[in-house]
């Protein structure tokens, strides 16, 4: 009785291709991968903190207009700092909204009223100190303010 042997009908140019595939994958994700690592140390974490937010816009600013915004941050710390609480304790009420069980859409609706109300504030404080600021700096520190977040292009300012 004689054996045959059953030899496999795939190609072997076709087995290449597929290995060639996967290493060029693998060679993507590793390179996504470093990347990522290369880059990530250079991207501060974004802060909710509206003080952290404004020292950033700060550093940015010549020197003369740096010191009068912070200034007027400082004079008005205790307002800013007010009115952000009350805007988070707003956003958690929506928050807490949601979690309730049973759900009431009254609820929701009048927390996020809430919410509107804090942020219509905080907004105000935020732009009224930022007008008394612009209206101390210099014509760099006011293009400065409107250029932020720096890079930015913007329609006076093409790149």
């Amino acid at each position: 009785m004689t054996v045959a042997h059953f030899a496999p009908t795939v190609a072997r140019g076709s087995t290449r291709w597929l290995l060639l595939g996967s290493l060029a994958l693998n060679l993507f994700f590793v390179g996504v991968a470093v990347a990522m690592m290369i880059r990530a140390p250079d991207t501060p974490a974004w802060d909710r903190n509206v003080f952290v937010r404004m020292e950033r816009l700060s550093a940015t600013l010549p020197q003369a207009d740096a010191d009068k915004l912070r200034e007027d941050i400082n004079s008005n710390h205790q307002q800013i700092d007010l009115a952000q609480t009350q805007f988070r304790a707003a956003q958690d009420q929506i928050r807490a909204a949601l979690r309730k069980e049973p759900f009431d859409v009254n609820d929701l609706r009048a927390a996020m009223t809430q919410t509107r109300a804090a942020r219509q504030n905080f907004d105000q404080i935020l732009q009224g100190m930022f007008a008394e600021a612009a209206s101390k700096m210099s014509h760099d520190g006011r293009q400065a303010l409107a250029d932020w977040p720096p890079g930015r292009k913007t329609a006076g300012n093409e790149q």
